[in-house]
């Protein structure tokens, strides 16, 4: 939903920052001290502002604090800049969006597959340089009736053998404008149990990510609708600035969120809005 948008601008890697210190700061978190777990992901793609966004977290760990292992990088899939980013000396975690299990489907949904297929993405996945107790995750949003058939679940498996990583499925969740629907909770079970089956790790928890989709929702007609106070915290991410307060959005607290393991707190930064644990 937040694509309908559209993009203005390239974020600087101080205004990157900014809004992490922004969110740090009201959430009362000083790093290294508090943990979190943070993000860069969205509607815009971290890799096409590489330079500012490899910048940020340099600043983020030397300057703020955050260790690397803490910060993860969710890319669409551009080749060449996973394999520059697997040279730098400081970097978050990878995470790649895969959402198909062929090359005919993630076309048809990811149109960049036409440039890098998915035989050069799992190859420059193969070739990634983890790090000790590191794995890639792989994103994997399903649709109903699209790409959650047992046979696409076998494929996902079988493309993504021999890999040290882990699939993160979301079911979709649905809004206005959008073609697509959430699988069945059979359905779901169903695509778990064959990666399960087929020694793949996987993170699944569709319930906690349709509530954080929700929110990036909430959040895109908020903007759209003008309900956000322009003098508030300025919240950014990798594509274009937004300023906006959640109380100010009219979006309920609790659904600004994804749960916390233990006692860490995890900030996720979307493309125009922030979630986070109360």
């Amino acid at each position: 939903m937040t694509a309908l948008l559209g993009v203005k601008r390239n974020l600087t890697a101080g205004e990157i920052v900014g809004q992490v210190c922004a969110v740090l700061k009201d959430q009362g978190v000083s790093p290294p001290e508090d943990r979190i777990n943070l993000v860069f992901m969205g509607m815009g793609e971290p890799f096409l502002n590489y330079e500012n966004f490899i910048k940020a977290s340099r600043l983020l760990v030397e300057g703020v604090g955050i260790a690397e292992r803490r910060m993860t990088v969710s890319t669409a899939g551009i080749v060449p800049r996973i394999r520059e980013f697997g040279e730098e000396k400081i970097r978050p975690k990878l995470a790649i969006s895969l959402n198909a299990s062929n090359d005919a489907l993630r076309t048809r949904l990811m149109p960049l597959n036409k440039k890098w297929t998915l035989e050069m993405l799992i190859a420059a996945a193969r070739e990634f340089p983890l790090r000790t107790r590191e794995w890639i995750t792989f994103e994997y949003v399903l649709l109903g009736g699209v790409n959650d058939t047992p046979e696409n679940a076998k494929e996902a498996a079988e493309l993504l053998r021999g890999l040290r990583c882990k699939v993160n499925l979301i079911a979709l969740n649905p809004g206005p404008g959008i073609d697509f629907t959430t699988p069945s909770a059979e359905r779901v079970a169903a695509f778990q149990k064959i990666l399960r089956d087929a020694g793949m790790r996987h993170l699944g928890a569709p319930d906690r990510l349709r509530r954080v989709a929700a929110a990036a929702d909430e959040a895109r007609h908020a903007i759209g609708d003008h309900r956000a106070d322009a003098h508030d915290v300025a919240i950014f991410q990798s594509r274009q600035r937004v300023v906006l307060r959640a109380a100010e959005a009219g979006v309920d607290q609790d659904h600004i969120g994804v749960a916390a393991g233990g006692d860490e707190r995890h900030i996720v930064f979307t493309k125009k809005f922030r979630y986070q644990t109360a």
